[in-house]
């Protein structure tokens, strides 16, 4: 997941980073090849629309790319790491661009990746944790173990529910999450999340979010899966969780508990609905972004700066939420059009057209943005970017 040291790559380190990719290849998928890993080299259709969707793939295959070929990244049975700021947001947000891109199928980098996934969730008793006691310190592999299950369990069901079938690796990947939530103490209904103190993904607050996170793809999973009676149980224990929580959260991720309440209503009040809206819609700035410096308070481990400006992250994602909740007509009052236009108007102005990326910065350190370590905070920023954007087609 995330790392504690920038790192910098030359060219042999890049050879070493295509060798690395192929050798996962053949050890995860025998039949596949690794000559063409990134998105067909095509030109992106203007007319459709002004933001580079062709573009953002690339950029998306290509950090893709990098993970699977990064040492730190490679796992026990020759499986890979699963990152909350680079796979994660790819498995979301790469499926939402098949239709348009005239893609068969998924990439060869998606292909790679989630054949890991399932080679995991199918050997589940017999794989490691990502990080283990005795090297990360202590709770890092129950830390570990329930973080990667929540992330299986979302990763594959946005493929699923793309498909409109609940698969029967999905099945289990919900199942063991299920069976990792927790039942006392403070984490009831969540799970303990891995905790670095890197935000926003492996920090403190980061067990609300990826909490939140599994409602969303539960409520998204196919063949109404969270009708399942099953489940009734955990989704009634999550649901209290998020509720009971709710008020001590940053922004950040209240907004996903506002996405995860377009399905699960209880998770809040109308009040703390209508509050947190307003606190967003006066959040959005002059140019139609909102900044992730203003969705919660957060202090650089170096005591720089953070940067202000408005970013792909944030305002990818309130846009998608705000766009979702309104889709569904199930929330009236949300007077979210205005807001979501001028959002919309702001990712599309703000994308790379070089790198197909959009811009965010580090809460946690300095970062040179050029670097690969750097671009963790675009590879998330760019993921929800694209959701957004295909939501407004829907």
């Amino acid at each position: 997941m995330t790392i504690n040291s920038c790192w910098t790559r030359s060219l042999i380190a890049c050879l070493l980073i295509a060798c690395a990719v192929a050798a996962t290849l053949a050890l995860i998928l025998p039949n596949s090849t690794a000559k063409a890993v990134l998105a067909a080299d095509k030109p992106a259709d203007a007319s459709t629309d002004a933001w580079d969707r062709q573009a953002a793939a690339r950029y998306l295959d290509g950090r893709e790319v990098y993970w699977q070929g990064w040492d730190r990244a490679q796992k026990d049975h020759g499986t890979l790491c699963v990152s909350c700021h680079t796979q994660a947001t790819y498995g979301m947000a790469r499926p939402a661009l098949r239709h348009d891109l005239g893609e068969q199928g998924p990439s060869p980098a998606e292909q790679v990746m989630l054949a890991s996934i399932q080679k995991r969730v199918s050997m589940w008793k017999e794989m490691d944790p990502f990080y283990s006691d005795a090297q990360s310190g202590a709770g890092k592999e129950v830390e570990s173990r329930n973080a990667e299950s929540v992330l299986n369990a979302v990763i594959l069901s946005s493929y699923d529910a793309r498909q409109g079938h609940l698969t029967d690796t999905t099945r289990t990947a919900f199942d063991n999450a299920w069976a990792l939530q927790s039942t006392s103490g403070p984490t009831t209904g969540a799970w303990v999340w891995q905790n670095f103190h890197y935000t926003p993904w492996e920090s403190p607050e980061s067990e609300y979010h990826g909490a939140a996170l599994m409602a969303v793809a539960v409520a998204k999973a196919p063949d109404h899966y969270r009708d399942d009676p099953k489940i009734a149980a955990n989704l009634a224990a999550l649901a209290g969780y998020l509720s009971s929580h709710y008020e001590a959260q940053p922004l950040l991720n209240k907004v996903v508990a506002l996405w995860a309440s377009n399905w699960f209503p209880s998770v809040l009040t109308p009040a703390q609905r209508t509050q947190l809206l307003h606190t967003l819609y006066s959040l959005q700035r002059s140019d139609g972004g909102w900044s992730l410096t203003d969705l919660g308070t957060w202090k650089r481990v170096d005591d720089t700066p953070l940067e202000t400006r408005p970013d792909g992250y944030a305002t990818g994602l309130t846009v998608l939420v705000l766009e979702e909740i309104a889709a569904s007509n199930s929330r009236p009052g949300l007077h979210a059009e205005e807001h979501v236009n001028r959002g919309i108007a702001w990712l599309v102005a703000n994308q790379d057209k070089t790198t197909g990326a959009w811009p965010a910065w580090s809460l946690n350190k300095n970062r040179d943005t050029k670097t690969n370590v750097g671009k963790f905070m675009s590879d998330a920023a760019t993921s929800y970017a694209v959701l957004a954007l295909d939501q407004q087609k829907r």
